[in-house]
């Protein structure tokens, strides 16, 4: 088997393995020895696709539909793992991958993350350099097997900080999501059936013994603060045998094997060329599936649109109008805005309710029914609606996603995104100023889905739509509760509502003062 032969993309992951006995895990794959398959690599280096701000950190090249027009997933990450012994430059070889392959969303997951919690009794061990952390026993796989599926699915995980001083897990675990490419590293990264099997790409780091020892002395009394004889009684007990027990017989696994670790740019090339072309196979085109979708339908019942009474129409008459001027422009949409969240609100759920009176009587009213709201805006027109929400929702939290189109193949991107934690347990508020064909609309309810909401609990909110962007939505999500001031009939050849509204971020913001307007749906530039 060659390294084009290998079917989609792998995962590695480095961590610090013990545990005792000799026996193998169930888990485990026999041990076994066979010819090894080399290759070497070469590496470019180019700046991280990413643009710091603060605290927030924006891929400047976006993470493409990783879904189809059903809304469902139809790709999954691509996962490369990554294996060798201790110290033998597991991570500078991930760290060379991911600078090489100069595409976002690029996930690095470390099996360290995943070690054990010790006991009492346990950790006594580990102050003495009796406990074997090199065993496979010592590492939680079922924990670890189960996020890397999730997150190669797509979907938002939660991954243990493991503390190496205290061998505990911290108490706060860290969100990881959105990954194209997930590399997973670690010594026991082949020592799992199922881990193995969510592998796409295996690649095994082969450095001498003697490298790897300096290398691990090196680390443990410098990062871990370690002595230099429990290293050595450490290595010499634990890691030197488990190495060759459990780690080097897995080399045969292995797709490619880098000699030299790092410093092998050859092979470092070749792995690289290999993921761009399975990426590129798994490209689609979402935008022009949802330009297809069939408006013979009537508009879905999830539709709900506000009354067009004479101040409506009044309001939209004067945002629409192309010589409203700016000021004009940003205080009646803000009315309309009001309008549509006060209207939004009462599709969330609620319950019968009775209070006193300060007159002592009874009022038989209703009350929310439900955890929490949280309000999630399309970066950067949907910023405009969250006064709105703030003023008639107290306390509600807020999370921002920004979504651009790529200009050279039309179809949407996922650059940034802050949640709040635990939101699949909200109600969510989904804003955007305009929708016009719905692949933004459709690419922020995936996210939202992914996340753990629950579609059923997601109202997409926006000033206007087309009735393209409406069908989408609801024919990829019938659940989601759709709620707009006014719906557009159609679209013109670049896919903007017609008669329109312009782009409402750019006469909102005064960013462009252009004649020609297109919904921010479609031509939200990044603004940070």
């Amino acid at each position: 088997m060659t390294l084009l032969d290998c079917a989609g993309a792998r995962i590695s992951g480095c961590w610090s393995l013990s545990g005792s006995g000799e026996d193998s895990l169930d888990r485990l794959l026999p041990h076994a020895g066979a010819p090894r398959r080399k290759s070497a690599t070469s590496l470019s280096k180019t700046e991280p696709p990413l643009l710091r701000t603060g605290t927030r950190t924006i891929y400047t090249a976006g993470r493409p539909p990783w879904y189809d027009e059903h809304g469902a997933q139809s790709k999954e990450a691509f996962v490369i793992g990554l294996c060798g012994g201790t110290a033998s430059g597991k991570t500078t070889v991930a760290n060379k991958i991911i600078e090489a392959l100069d595409v976002p969303w690029v996930v690095l997951l470390s099996m360290d993350s995943f070690y054990k919690g010790l006991s009492p009794e346990e950790q006594l061990l580990a102050a003495n350099n009796d406990y074997n952390f090199d065993h496979p026993g010592a590492f939680d796989f079922e924990l670890l097997v189960a996020t890397l599926r999730k997150l190669k699915q797509g979907r938002s995980v939660k991954v243990p900080v493991y503390d190496f001083t205290t061998h505990r897990r911290q108490k706060d675990w860290k969100n990881v999501y959105g990954a194209s490419v997930i590399i997973l590293e670690g010594i026991m990264a082949f020592a799992d059936k199922e881990l193995l099997q969510l592998l796409d790409m295996k690649i095994f780091v082969d450095t001498d013994s003697d490298i790897r020892l300096v290398r691990r002395l090196r680390r443990d009394i410098t990062e871990r603060g370690r002595d230099i004889e429990g290293v050595i009684k450490q290595y010499n007990k634990f890691v030197k045998p488990a190495f060759e027990q459990y780690i080097e017989p897995t080399m045969r696994l292995a797709d490619i094997v880098v000699p030299r670790g790092g410093g092998n740019m050859v092979a470092i090339d070749l792995i690289v060329q290999h993921v761009h072309s399975q990426l590129e196979e798994r490209e689609l085109s979402v935008r022009a599936l949802l330009a297809s979708v069939q408006q013979t339908q009537p508009l879905p019942q999830t539709l709900s649109v506000l009354e067009s009474t004479p101040q409506v129409r009044g309001l939209h008459t004067i945002i629409r109008n192309g010589e409203t001027s700016r000021d004009e422009f940003i205080f009646y949409s803000k009315r309309l805005m009001r309008l549509l969240i006060e209207h939004a609100l009462t599709f969330l759920p609620s319950q019968p309710c009775v209070v006193q009176t300060p007159q002592g009587h009874e009022y038989e009213g209703r009350s929310y029914n439900g955890k929490g709201i949280t309000g999630v805006s399309v970066l950067r027109a949907g910023e405009t609606m969250e006064p709105a929400l703030r003023a008639v929702c107290k306390d509600v939290r807020i999370g921002k996603i920004l979504i651009q189109t790529n200009l050279d193949s039309g179809e949407p991107e996922l650059h940034y995104l802050r949640l709040p934690k635990d939101i699949g347990e909200d109600h969510v508020i989904l804003m955007d100023s305009t929708v016009s064909t719905g692949a933004a609309a459709m690419m922020a309810v995936r996210v939202l889905l992914d996340h753990e909401v629950q579609e059923d609990k997601i109202m997409l909110v926006s000033l206007l739509m087309a009735e393209l962007g409406v069908h989408s939505v609801a024919y990829a999500f019938p659940k989601v509760k759709i709620i707009t001031t006014a719906v557009d009939k159609s679209l013109d050849d670049f896919f903007h509502a017609v008669p329109g509204i312009g782009d409402f971020g750019d006469r909102y913001f005064g960013t462009d003062g252009s004649d020609s307007w297109s919904d921010g749906e479609d031509q939200e530039q990044l603004s940070y």
